[in-house]
C-alpha cells in the first residue's frame, strides 16, 4: 500500500491541502512525506502508539517524532508556542477549532420518483449567496442557501377506525 494511501480518510475530513501548506510556513520548508503520514494518522483519531503499530515502526522513535515535529508545528502555527500537549487529542481539537476540518452534514439523496414529505411547523430560508451568470448560450445560477425547519415532535395521530366492529 502506497504511503499516501494509509490514513487517506484524513483527505476527507479535513482541509489538508491549507494545513500543509500553513504547517510548512510555521516550520519553514515543506512536511516530509513521513511527517505527513504521521499527521493524517493522527487527524485520523489514531494515537501516534496506533500509528506506529500500523507503520511497524518503534512506539517510543514515533512518539519523540510527533513531539519534536508535528506537535511544534502546530503549535508555532497557532499561537500556541508555550502551550504543553497533554495528549496527542489536542493537536487534532486545536486544528478543528482554527477552522481546519471540513465541516460536515448529512448526505441526502433523493433520486427521481422519490419524494421526501415532512410536516413542517416553521421554515426558515436564508439565502447566504447568489450568483448568476450567463455562459456558452446557459444560464447558470448558484445558489448557498440555508433551510432551517422544525418538525413537530409528536407523530401525527393516523386515523384509525376502532369502532367499526372489526375484529369482534
Amino acid at each position: 500500500m502506497a504511503t499516501d494511501e494509509l490514513f487517506a480518510q484524513a483527505a476527507k475530513d479535513w482541509d489538508l491541502d491549507t494545513l500543509y501548506a500553513d504547517l510548512a510556513s510555521a516550520k519553514g520548508k515543506r512536511l516530509t512525506p513521513i511527517e505527513k503520514l504521521h499527521l493524517r494518522g493522527l487527524l485520523c483519531g489514531h494515537s501516534p502508539a496506533e500509528i506506529a503499530e500500523r507503520l511497524n515502526k518503534n512506539v517510543k522513535g514515533v512518539e519523540v517524532n510527533f513531539c519534536n515535529t508535528i506537535y511544534q508545528y502546530v503549535k508555532n502555527l497557532l499561537g500556541k508556542a508555550s502551550e504543553k500537549v497533554e495528549n496527542w487529542r489536542n493537536i487534532c481539537e486545536w486544528l478543528e477549532e482554527a477552522g481546519y476540518k471540513n465541516q460536515s452534514s448529512p448526505q441526502f439523496q433523493i433520486s427521481d420518483g422519490l419524494s421526501l414529505d415532512i410536516a413542517v411547523n416553521k421554515l426558515d430560508i436564508l439565502v447566504k449567496k447568489a450568483h448568476i451568470s450567463i455562459e456558452k448560450n446557459q444560464v447558470l445560477i448558484d445558489i448557498n442557501i440555508r433551510l432551517a425547519a422544525s418538525v413537530p415532535i409528536e407523530p401525527p395521530i393516523e386515523d384509525t377506525d376502532i369502532g367499526n366492529g372489526a375484529g369482534l
